[in-house]
């Protein structure tokens, strides 16, 4: 079962306040599939959602709905009887001769209702892709005026949606993880919002240790450059002139880092037979450096 289904199955669960239950009525009929006095149909693959769709038809009309499964698996609700759809049309103070579907406010009496609202419109419209690929929390929406309302309440509510248009439909959507564990909390999906708060610091501690890892990696690949450059320099002296051709400091030094290619210079420092500070093994290694160029540069001359 995807995430998306888990959290869909968590806010089936929630048991509203009285106040709540028609708001969360209201969002799951008004952005299902049609909601309108010549069609008021309802698709989902989750049947217990479908069955919620169904008693809240019940509670406003007195009747239930027809129920069928399509030969895709899906749960399938549709009201035929066009008195029965006007009825159900009417509970939520719409009618039938509306040209533009509204969000009617007079259904959300308090900011918990307007929760309950929008946990609605998510069982009908909304989906969220798993945490461990993305951020992504959308609702689908058909109607640009409901759009409007819809952004416009969640605005209200603190949150920041964006839209874009897709296929024809409205997208009302969120990317900041933040913002999703908050509005997931508002809906009542607290294990879901837990969840996404758990994989966003495992990710960030995993991305922490990364960064370490790659910092050291690099770390470690300037030291062995490094080292390499001041071997080769050793090198070319032995081959050139023998390392009893050097002052004494420097001839222990080059020995040194002959027969310890991964130590660091710190260790280095340590290691002398009178232990010395870091700058002055830099400073001895760039002399050697400098030695080594030298004769190179003769070598090349003498040609």
């Amino acid at each position: 079962m995807s995430f998306s289904s888990d959290v869909k199955l968590e806010l089936i669960e929630q048991k509203n306040e009285p106040c709540c239950q028609k708001a969360e009525a209201y969002g799951l009929l008004l952005f299902s599939r049609s909601f309108s006095a010549n069609s008021i149909e309802f698709l989902s693959e989750q049947e217990s959602l479908v069955q919620k769709y169904n008693d809240y038809v019940v509670m406003a009309t007195g009747k239930p709905a027809e129920i069928k499964k399509t030969p895709a698996g899906n749960h399938k609700l549709i009201v035929r009887n066009k008195e029965q759809r006007l009825k159900l049309l009417s509970y939520f103070g719409h009618d039938a001769n509306e040209v533009s579907l509204r969000i009617n406010l007079a259904n959300l009496s308090d900011e918990c209702c307007s929760r309950a609202f929008i946990r609605g419109a998510f069982l009908s419209c909304g989906t969220i892709t798993d945490p461990e690929k993305e951020y992504h929390l959308e609702f689908t929406i058909p109607y640009k005026n409901l759009t409007k309302d819809f952004v416009r309440l969640c605005e209200e509510l603190g949150f920041s949606p964006k839209t874009t248009i897709r296929q024809n439909n409205h997208i009302v959507y969120f990317k900041d993880s933040t913002n999703i564990e908050d509005l997931l909390t508002a809906m009542g999906a607290t294990n879901a919002s837990l969840s996404l708060m758990g994989i966003k610091m495992y990710k960030s501690v995993i991305n922490n240790t990364n960064r370490r890892v790659n910092f050291d990696k690099a770390n470690i690949k300037r030291s062995t450059d490094s080292a390499m450059i001041y071997i080769d320099a050793i090198r070319t002296i032995e081959k050139a002139k023998g390392l009893n051709s050097l002052p004494s400091d420097l001839k222990e030094l080059a020995m040194l880092r002959l027969e310890n290619p991964d130590m660091s210079q710190k260790e280095l420092a340590a290691s002398l037979s009178v232990p010395i500070s870091l700058s002055s093994v830099n400073r001895r290694l760039k002399k050697l450096v400098e030695i080594a160029d030298s004769i190179r540069t003769s070598s090349v001359k003498n040609r």
